[in-house]
């Protein structure tokens, strides 16, 4: 590990780099630090998002678990049950003559699918902005491949700037890992969590993984960690050094697959999932504001980056909308659908300055633009007559992108690798 230093966006000096630079981005417990966000006085306490905790329910899982409420033995996964034993619910702990402490108590949120959605948009968009290729693997993180936005050199500062951005304008922290390859740069995000940043040079991976323990190689599970131990395999340096025809005949072809990986070779491109299902931006006031006229500036501004960019892409779109919110964190979405695809920017900027009369009265800390339901053709653009600009339909979905660890690691992903958080798809 290097320390390069810095903080401001570098430039790529060197075209010809050879090695990689790849960044995985991890959301530091995301589902809770979602609540925080609309629940500021959370911050420092124990938080819990799952289900089942509810009075009169008899099952329930954790999703998430607040670093702080770790440290009474809650972890993702975990009965509802035994994280209420753990750590009492707070509204419980309060009431008199129980027998808990209400210092020794946290407090247990619901899991709102539809809203972490709506804030990961917010942290995909700088992604997507600091990055030409991203991969989205799930809700709270993804992959960028920057070799063409920065350089080794710089690297660390280019990480942090990216770090900086979604802890400015989004308002959650983010563990952020840099290395040649998907998979190291995945183990640098987990390194030094929370709000960690650690950056592995080309020619020190091999010695980066090697004492970490062998679970930490990515792909390795419990199970897997269990027959390895068995074999004499505690760290990734005793599985790199292993004998692959013997992890071949326990684990198959996965099994040279790990002992790549704990040497730190990890050839897969960093590729993003398909076309986008929409395309947005959005802006944050420092403080909320309730100039109307300030507010409708934004949003113009914001109606020409979007239509600009869906141009880029040679993108049309049959739905317009916005994203409004206000304090404490209160997302409101509003769009409207028209007949056919087009290519319009008067008619996005049109569309979204009529939606943003509903909140001409109300404070706002944050607005935002977007166009969904795109199509990627050649076809001419669909004709707007009969359009009914009255008509508006409810708030969108989000388009969160997510997908299991084990899905998108092929064959060393078998073994499902312990997280700090449960899958949205799991509820």
């Amino acid at each position: 590990m290097t320390d390069h230093g810095g903080s401001n966006l570098p430039g790529l000096d060197d075209e010809d780099e050879e090695d990689r630079i790849v960044l995985h981005v991890d959301v530091d417990c995301f589902y809770a630090a979602c609540e925080r966000l609309r629940e500021p006085e959370l911050r420092g306490e124990p938080v819990v998002v799952g289900m089942g905790y509810e009075d009169g329910a008899t099952h329930g899982a954790v999703a998430t678990a607040s670093y702080e409420a770790r440290e009474y033995g809650v972890e993702s996964a975990q009965a509802i049950s035994t994280a209420l034993e753990r750590l009492p619910r707070k509204a419980t702990a309060d009431v008199p003559d129980t027998d808990h402490d209400p210092a020794e108590a946290g407090y247990y949120r619901p899991v709102d699918m539809e809203y972490y959605q709506s804030v990961s948009e917010d942290v995909r968009e700088i992604l997507h902005d600091s990055a030409g290729t991203v991969r989205e693997v799930s809700v709270d993180e993804a992959y960028l491949d920057v070799t063409d936005r920065t350089a080794w050199e710089v690297a660390e500062g280019f990480a942090r700037h990216v770090k900086q951005r979604i802890d400015r304008e989004v308002g959650v922290t983010a563990s952020v890992g840099v290395a040649p390859n998907m998979s190291a740069a995945k183990i640098a995000s987990d390194y030094d969590k929370p709000d960690g940043l650690v950056v592995v040079d080309p020619d020190e991976v091999q010695t980066f993984l090697a004492p970490l323990d062998v679970e930490e190689v990515h792909g390795v599970g419990p199970v897997t960690a269990r027959t390895l131990r068995e074999m004499g395999v505690e760290t990734a340096g005793d599985l790199a050094d292993a004998d692959p025809r013997e992890l071949e005949d326990e684990f198959g072809e996965r099994g040279r697959e790990l002992h790549r990986r704990a040497r730190g070779a990890d050839e897969r491109d960093v590729t993003p999932r398909g076309r986008p299902k929409s395309l947005s931006r959005e802006s944050a006031f420092t403080d909320p504001t309730t100039d109307a006229a300030e507010t409708r500036q934004r949003v113009t501004t914001l109606a020409a980056a979007v239509a600009e960019r869906a141009k880029s892409k040679d993108a049309m779109y049959r739905t317009i909308g916005i994203k409004v919110v206000t304090p404490p964190y209160d997302v409101n979405t509003r769009e409207r659908s028209l007949p056919g695809p087009v290519d319009d920017p008067d008619l996005v900027e049109d569309v979204a300055l009529e939606l943003l009369e509903e909140f001409r009265d109300d404070p706002v800390r944050k607005v935002g633009v977007r166009v969904s339901n795109l199509q990627f053709t050649e076809n001419d653009q669909a004709s707007l007559d009969g359009f009914d600009a009255s008509r508006t339909d409810g708030a969108g979905d989000a388009d969160a992108a997510t997908e299991p660890d084990d899905a998108r690691q092929g064959s060393a992903g078998d073994d499902p690798d312990p997280s700090g958080q449960v899958s949205l798809s799991d509820f």
